[in-house]
């Protein structure tokens, strides 16, 4: 889809899916921001007084086993799931789409010495490529953030090499290249602009597999540690206690479907958005 075509976008109504999923993620946003200040109760606090407490009015959404107010946790925990979505999409952004660039418009050997390596790790299924890279050091956040960034970065630069082929041989191009430009420039005010949309749009999709595979290592016990309340944690440590007290897994298995679905419905509308096909067979 060109830069034209793109701003002729702009002038046409938002889709519903988009409003939506952009309205429930900047909820989710802003609950993640200030979460830390409006939680009920101390999140790491122990009470083991109040273990196994139901959910009612004192806590909405129950107690854990160490009587901590599951609601707190699942407030204070709001963030993991976001910088984990979102800070390993720019990751594999910031280091798939230049490889991606790069790899179409230098073929040959520099194409077969980036594309070679993305072929390999992408032929590794995501959980356990994000196993190697967490196996050899201590777990947390930023090495979390780190893995599943890097798990990403094939599948973003085989799509920005695949867009950049196409473009490679528009006329606009080829008059850049006729004026004398260098590849660096071609590649950042011809090609990039253009090439940007269907990156922007598979980014969304990204952004929903980050946060679950960043939740699947939390849960294997590769993400946040103890006491903390990343949501993918707090799902691995109720397994014992499903039978006497569903409410601790259920609350932050709720909040990551919830989550995952405005990300999708997002995505969905963004696609919808910047895709005319899709906008003319909405008849938007």
């Amino acid at each position: 889809m060109s830069a034209a075509a793109l701003r002729h976008a702009a002038s046409r109504r938002l889709p519903g899916t988009l409003l939506l999923g952009g309205a429930v993620l900047g909820a989710i946003a802003v609950l993640a921001v200030i979460g830390p200040w409006i939680t009920p109760y101390n999140p790491t606090a122990f009470a083991v007084r109040f273990r196994f407490v139901p959910p009612g009015a004192a806590h909405w959404f129950g107690t854990d086993e160490f009587g901590r107010d599951v609601l707190s946790r699942v407030l204070a925990g709001a963030h993991y799931s976001l910088v984990m979505g979102f800070g390993a999409t720019a990751l594999s952004l910031a280091v798939g789409v230049p490889l991606g660039l790069l790899a179409a418009f230098h073929r040959g050997l520099v194409e077969e010495a980036i594309m070679r390596p993305i072929d390999l790790l992408i032929s590794l299924p995501p959980v356990l490529l994000g196993l190697l890279i967490l196996a050899v050091t201590p777990p947390n956040l930023f090495k979390t953030v780190l893995a599943v960034g890097i798990v990403y970065v094939p599948i973003l630069a085989r799509l920005s090499r695949a867009v950049a082929l196409g473009l490679l041989e528009e006329d606009f191009v080829t008059a850049a290249r006729a004026r004398g430009e260098g590849a660096v420039s071609i590649l950042a005010r011809e090609i990039l602009p253009n090439a940007w949309p269907p990156i922007i749009v598979e980014s969304g999709l990204r952004v929903t597999f980050a946060i679950l595979l960043g939740s699947s290592l939390s849960f294997l016990g590769l993400g946040p540690q103890p006491p903390g309340s990343e949501w993918g944690l707090m799902i691995a440590e109720s397994r014992e206690f499903l039978d006497r007290a569903p409410w601790i897994g259920l609350a932050p298995g709720f909040s990551l479907c919830v989550l995952l679905i405005a990300v999708n419905l997002f995505g969905e509308g963004l696609r919808e958005f910047l895709d005319p096909r899709l906008r003319g067979r909405a008849g938007g």
